[in-house]
C-alpha cells in the first residue's frame, strides 16, 4: 500500500508535467512550421539556454546521467530547478529547429519531481532510489503512452543485465498512473503507427530479420559513439558553453543548406509517418542521425529517443527493398531496435513494440531487440549507466563500471598488452 500511494503520487506529478510538455511541444512545433525564419535564431536560442544553465543549473546540466548516478549510490541532490530548466530548454530547441526528442526531458522532470516529493515526506536513502526509478518510469510511460514499457524502462536502464524486482510495483504504479493522468485527465495525445501485414515465421524471414537487426545495432552504436565524440570535440574547442551552443546552431543551419530540406529538424515525426505510410530518402536515417548528434553535442536540451525512433524507422524502410520485406514491418522493427541498442533496454523496447504495434509480430520484435542489444556493444547514450552483467564473457568488467569508464579499461588493457609485446620483443 505504501508504494502504491508513493508511486501513484509520482505518477500524478510526472503525468501532469508530461501533458503540459506535450501540449507545449505541439504549440512551438506549429509555430516553427509556420515561421521558417525562426531557424536562423537557433544559435541565439542555444546560447540563451546555455547561459541559464551556467547561472542557475549547477549539476542539472548532467541531465539523465545525474538521476542514474543518484540511483547508483550517488551523493548529490537532484534540484527541483532541473524540471523547469529542461522544459524551457527543450521548448527552445524545438521552437528554433534543433533535432532532439522528448524522453530526456520527461525523465528529468519525473526524476526531479520525485526527488522533491521524497524530500517533502522525508524518505530514507533506500526508498529514495526506488522513488527516483518511479520518476523515470512515470516520465517515460506518460510521454509515450506506453505504461508497461515505462515500467520496465525505469528498472532496466539503471544497470545493463540487472533488474530490481523490488521496484517493480512502484514503477508500474507510477507509469500506469502517469499515463492515465496525461491522457485521460489532461487530454494528451500519442501517435500510433500501423505495422500492416506480418510475415509468417519462416527460416528465410528470420534470417533477414537477424541481419537487419545487426545493422540496427551497429547504427545505434554509431549514434552513441558519434554523439559522445562530438561532445568531446565541441567541449575541447569551445570552453564557453554559450559559444559552443551557438556554433552548434550555425552547424545545423549549414546542414539544412547542404541537404536542401528541413525534414530532419525537430522530432522527426513526419519521417516516422512516411516510413509507415509513404516513401523516404534511402539515406534519411543517416541525415537524421547527424542532425541529432550535432544538436545534442552542442548542448541543446532534449532527448534522444524520438529521433532514434525516426532513425530506426527510416532505416528499416530503406532496407525493405534490399531484403524483400514489407516496408512498414521492417520500419517497426527498426523503430524499436535502434532505440534498444542505444539504451541497452531490450525488454522495455520489446514491450513497447507490442504496445505500439500489437502482439502479432512479437517473435520478430523480440529477435530485433535481442540482436540489436548484443551488437551495440558496451556503448549507449547514457554514460552513467552501469554494466551489471557484461554482454560477453570475453570481456571482464569490474562491478560498478559505467559506460563512461569501460573505454578507459579497454585503453588500459590495450596499453598493457602492447607493453607486454614490447617486453617480449626485447627479450
Amino acid at each position: 500500500m505504501k508504494w502504491i500511494v508513493l508511486g501513484g503520487a509520482v505518477g500524478v506529478l510526472s503525468g501532469t508535467a508530461s501533458a503540459f510538455f506535450l501540449k507545449s511541444l505541439n504549440y512551438v512545433t506549429d509555430v516553427r512550421m509556420n515561421h521558417g525564419w525562426l531557424l536562423f535564431l537557433l544559435p541565439l536560442g542555444g546560447a540563451l539556454v546555455s547561459c541559464l544553465y551556467m547561472k542557475f543549473g549547477k549539476n542539472s546540466s548532467k541531465g539523465n546521467n545525474l538521476i542514474l548516478e543518484q540511483i547508483n549510490e550517488g551523493q548529490e541532490t537532484i534540484p527541483l530547478r532541473m524540471a523547469p530548466l529542461v522544459l524551457f530548454g527543450t521548448l527552445v530547441t524545438h521552437l528554433f529547429g534543433g533535432s532532439a526528442g522528448r524522453e530526456g526531458t520527461a525523465v528529468q522532470m519525473g526524476g526531479s519531481l520525485a526527488e522533491w516529493f521524497g524530500k517533502m515526506i522525508r524518505i530514507d536513502a533506500a526508498d529514495r532510489k526506488i522513488l527516483l526509478m518511479c520518476g523515470i518510469s512515470g516520465g517515460f510511460g506518460s510521454i509515450f503512452g506506453t505504461p508497461l514499457a515505462g515500467t520496465i524502462f525505469g528498472l532496466e536502464v539503471i544497470a545493463i543485465g540487472l533488474i530490481s524486482h523490488r521496484a517493480l510495483l512502484p514503477c508500474f504504479t507510477a507509469s500506469f498512473v502517469g499515463d492515465l493522468i496525461a491522457t485521460r485527465l489532461w487530454g494528451a495525445h500519442h501517435l500510433h503507427y500501423k505495422i500492416g501485414s506480418v510475415p509468417a515465421i519462416e527460416l528465410s524471414i528470420v534470417f533477414k530479420v537477424v541481419v537487419a537487426s545487426i545493422l540496427f545495432g551497429l547504427v545505434s552504436l554509431l549514434f552513441s559513439e558519434l554523439t559522445h565524440a562530438l561532445k568531446r570535440g565541441f567541449a575541447a574547442v569551445f570552453k564557453n558553453p554559450a559559444i559552443k551552443s551557438a556554433v552548434g546552431g550555425f552547424v545545423v543551419i549549414a546542414l539544412v543548406a547542404i541537404v536542401g530540406t528541413r525534414d530532419y529538424l525537430g522530432f522527426g515525426l513526419p519521417l516516422i509517418q512516411q516510413s509507415f505510410e509513404g516513401e523516404v530518402s534511402p539515406l534519411a536515417f543517416l541525415w537524421k542521425l547527424l542532425f541529432t548528434s550535432v544538436t545534442l553535442s552542442a548542448g541543446f536540451q532534449g532527448g534522444e529517443v524520438t529521433p532514434l525512433f525516426a532513425i530506426g524507422a527510416t532505416m528499416g524502410h530503406s532496407l525493405a527493398d534490399l531484403f524483400g520485406l514489407y516496408a512498414p514491418f521492417l520500419a517497426a522493427l527498426g523503430f524499436i531496435a535502434v532505440f534498444c541498442g542505444a539504451t541497452n533496454t531490450p525488454i522495455a523496447c520489446f514491450i513497447m513494440g507490442i504496445e505500439l504495434f500489437g502482439s502479432e509480430a512479437a517473435v520478430y520484435l523480440f529477435i530485433a531487440c535481442l540482436v540489436s542489444y548484443v551488437f551495440s556493444g558496451h556503448s549507449g547514450i547514457y554514460t552513467s549507466q552501469r554494466i551489471g552483467v557484461s554482454k560477453s564473457r570475453l570481456l571482464t568488467i569490474p562491478e560498478g563500471t559505467t559506460l563512461a569508464t569501460v573505454k578507459e579499461l579497454r585503453k588500459k588493457e590495450r596499453s598493457s598488452h602492447k607493453e607486454k609485446r614490447n617486453d617480449d620483443d626485447v627479450k
